[in-house]
Order: C-alpha cells, then structure tokens, then sequence
C-alpha cells in the first residue's frame, strides 16, 4: 500500500487576480511562498515521509515543491505529466465564469486551442498508475485542474461534481493505493 499526497501550489499573481492560470506561467506571490513554507513545516510536523517529490515544470508548482523541499529534506525533480491543463480561450479570464464552468463537463472540448480533459485524464492516470506499480510514497506538487483528475481517479464523481471541485491554495490531499 503505497500514499500519494497531493499539494496544490501556493497563490499566484492571477490566483489573486481571480484569473485562470492554466498552461500559462503566473509566478507566486509573497503570500504564496509565506503558504508554501507553512505547508512545509506543516508536512514535517505531520511526519510525512514520502520518497519523492514529484512537480509540475510550471514556475508556480516548481517553486512551492523546492520549499518544501528545502524544509523536510525530500528529493524533488519536476514531473512532465503534472503540467497543468491548457484551458485555450479561458486563460486569463474570470475563475468563477459560468461559461468555464459549463465547459469543463465538456469532456472532449478543447477550448478552442486547449487540452480536452479526456488527453489530461490520459496523462494523470497513466502517471497514477506508474506511481502506483512504482510502491512508494510520493508528494505531487501541481495545479488545481491536476487536483481534479486526481481526485476522480480515487473516487467516483458525476460531471457537476467534477467541474466544480477545487482545492485551496497549499491544500494537502492523501490518497491511498
């Protein structure tokens, strides 16, 4: 039985913005590094001993994994897969649009220049399934449209269900194999 824990990164300019980060590249906040650094210690206090932090390549994901990093002691290195979903004509717009909500139960839309959530569940089950036959414990850093797919691989979710579940900024999420 293997755990995975996963850590959204802390807030961006446009997560303070309200706006759609996606495959876009929006840096953290000071505010975002100060979360980064309590979910650190928060993870060592806890006693998580995962073998490996695993990251999104996104600055946004890379920096708050390398704090974590530097406070508990675990290895990281970036992990291509975790790359957040490219949401086409949405980014950069509203996160709590109502067309963006609709569209996200769109399972093969996308977005007129983005990823289709069938393509990013793809890529995350088949990193999923690669942690799991893998047998250790593993803490990904990445992105609230990873932590969707994530969650739908552990539990079952209807479409609403799906396209309205979120994660704060530095949540931490356990799920087990």
């Amino acid at each position: 039985m293997s755990v995975i824990y996963f850590v959204r990164h802390g807030e961006t300019v446009w997560n303070a913005e309200n706006k759609i980060c996606g495959a876009t590249d929006s840096p953290l906040t000071e505010r975002g590094h100060r979360q980064a650094i309590e979910t650190a210690e928060k993870i060592r206090k806890m006693g998580i001993k995962a073998d490996m932090i695993l990251y999104s390549p996104l600055s946004r994901a890379r920096d708050t994994a390398m704090h974590i990093a530097e406070i508990t002691g675990i290895p990281a290195k970036a992990e291509q897969r975790l790359f957040e979903q490219n949401f086409g004509k949405y980014e950069s717009t509203p996160r709590n649009g109502e067309e963006f909500h609709e569209a996200k139960k769109q399972f093969l839309y996308r977005y007129d220049g983005g990823e289709s959530m069938f393509k990013l569940a793809q890529r995350i089950y088949n990193l999923l399934d690669d942690l799991k036959a893998d047998g250790r414990d593993f803490i990904l850093v990445a992105h609230n449209g990873i932590a969707r797919v994530v969650n739908s691989y552990f539990y079952e979710m209807t479409n609403e269900e799906y396209a309205s579940f979120g994660i704060k900024n530095c949540e931490i999420r356990e799920y087990t194999f």
